[in-house]
């Protein structure tokens, strides 16, 4: 197998970014104000994920999550288990990871 290049987010996933997911979640309901950035990300924090969440102008949060499907499973069933009182949909589209982030984080 050849050697691949160093990529900073894969090393910290552990995996090449053609194993991983990126999952583009829109949450709406009463979302905004409730503190379900900080919950998603103190779940976050504990998988190996990255991306981002961040609140939208509409009232909707939105999040981009990267990482073995498994474990954007796993965070996705923790934000429902924790917020799913204040969720009211969520749309979610997924596609191959890009691997251009480092980290999870706010925005």
């Amino acid at each position: 197998m050849p050697l691949q290049p160093y990529n900073p987010a894969t090393a910290r996933i552990g995996m090449s970014p053609k194993n991983n997911v990126r999952r583009e979640v829109y949450f709406s309901g009463q979302v905004q104000g409730v503190g379900f950035r900080d919950t998603v990300m103190r779940l976050a924090a504990n998988r190996e994920a990255t991306g981002f969440v961040r609140n939208l102008p509409d009232g909707r949060v939105q999040m981009i999550a990267e990482g073995a499907s498994g474990e954007i499973d796993r965070l996705l069933d923790g934000i429902r288990d924790a917020m799913g009182g204040y969720v009211q949909d969520e749309e979610t589209t997924e596609a191959s990871a890009t691997g251009e982030f480092l980290t999870f984080g706010v925005r």
